[in-house]
């Protein structure tokens, strides 16, 4: 009942017909029809929930306001090079300055030769990569080839634009290997697509941009890229209050994507300060 009141459903159907259920069934499909194409969002039965939700003047039980601007807290990493891409992302999920989870996955293997990264809203980045996901198998079994990192990233780009203004948070990176070689692409919920060599995205972003800037070149060997990715993100989860927990390290080269490993970050913290002599830090 709580999702029926925030929704507002029950302004808009009848939940107690008296002349038939047919007539509620009717309202039913005709204000959930977006549950039925699996590239619409399932959002509530009218055109903008931000605008709606001001409208309404929904708050939450201590009576402040439903903030729809949500905190955002992580920090995912991608860079190409002479190897492939290597993504490295930490595993904190947040809601504010709440931990809700320390083993959030926060790469999704789209298929065996494309990687999705999240950032931002967790359910929103989930749902589109797995609608994501469904559209690239679609075209494989249409084209009998795999579909393109630009294809890929474009479908995002166009599906999450339909949504713009509407409350999506979204900050992802699309990446993988195709006819053109290694590809790295940046989308956002706002319908941005940006092909690029090196990106960060989340709360801990600059932090890890220090460590790239300072070790980040093409010619990097596969160990030396996997490390750096890792020491990147680690840096982020010292500093930045709302990264944490794992780090995942993948590699995409023409054989496809590997898991590297997962490691806690705070076992990463006692080998970076043992190599230094400084076990105590």
């Amino acid at each position: 009942m709580a999702l029926l009141d925030f929704c507002q459903l029950d302004r808009k159907i009848n939940l107690k017909p008296v002349d038939a259920l047919a007539s509620f069934e009717n309202d039913v499909v005709g204000y959930s029809g977006n549950f039925l194409h699996s590239t619409h969002l399932a959002t509530p039965p009218f055109a903008n929930p931000v605008e709606t939700l001001a409208q309404f003047n929904q708050k939450d039980e201590t009576g402040k306001a439903i903030k729809i601007q949500f905190d955002h807290g992580t920090t995912t990493l991608g860079f190409r090079y002479q190897g492939g891409v290597l993504l490295a992302v930490d595993s904190r999920a947040t809601g504010g300055q709440f931990i809700g989870s320390q083993s959030m996955k926060k790469i999704v293997e789209i298929n065996d030769y494309l990687l999705g990264t999240l950032a931002g809203g967790a359910a929103d980045c989930v749902y589109w990569d797995r609608v994501l996901a469904k559209q690239c198998r679609l075209y494989e079994l249409r084209n009998r080839e795999r579909i393109s990192v630009a294809a890929a990233s474009k479908l995002m780009a166009n599906m999450v634009y339909n949504y713009k203004g509407m409350g999506l948070s979204m900050g992802m990176m699309l990446a993988g290997v195709d006819k053109r070689g290694a590809q790295l692409y940046y989308v956002d919920s706002e319908g941005t697509r940006t092909p690029g060599k090196v990106f960060s995205v989340g709360s801990g972003s600059v932090y890890a941009f220090g460590v790239l800037d300072s070790g980040y070149s093409w010619d990097l060997s596969d160990k030396d890229a996997q490390e750096l990715g890792r020491r990147a993100i680690y840096h982020a989860t010292h500093r930045d209050a709302y990264s944490g927990g794992i780090v995942r390290v993948y590699h995409i080269s023409e054989k496809g994507w590997v898991n590297i490993s997962n490691e806690d970050c705070s076992d990463l913290h006692y080998k970076y300060a043992a190599e230094k002599g400084n076990v105590g830090a």
